[in-house]
């Protein structure tokens, strides 16, 4: 499967968490198995991919409102 985007690498993360809390054994991760005690790991991960999504998100954008009073 090729990854494109950031919100692409939030969903495997996503989809990683939840096969481990509901009892899979292990996952993986492009090509790297992760086990249960690596639930940490995973979250991090998913956790740095969300601040991407969220940069990419506003990018081009100041962040600022502007007042315009007549």
């Amino acid at each position: 499967m090729a990854v494109t985007t950031a919100q692409d690498m939030v969903d495997i993360y996503l989809q990683a968490e939840r096969d481990l809390l509901e009892g899979g054994r292990d996952v993986q991760i492009n090509g790297r198995r992760m086990t249960m005690a690596e639930l940490p790991q995973i979250r991090a991960g998913r956790l740095e991919w969300e601040r991407r999504v969220s940069a990419e998100a506003r990018r081009g954008r100041s962040g600022h409102s502007l007042a315009v009073f007549r």
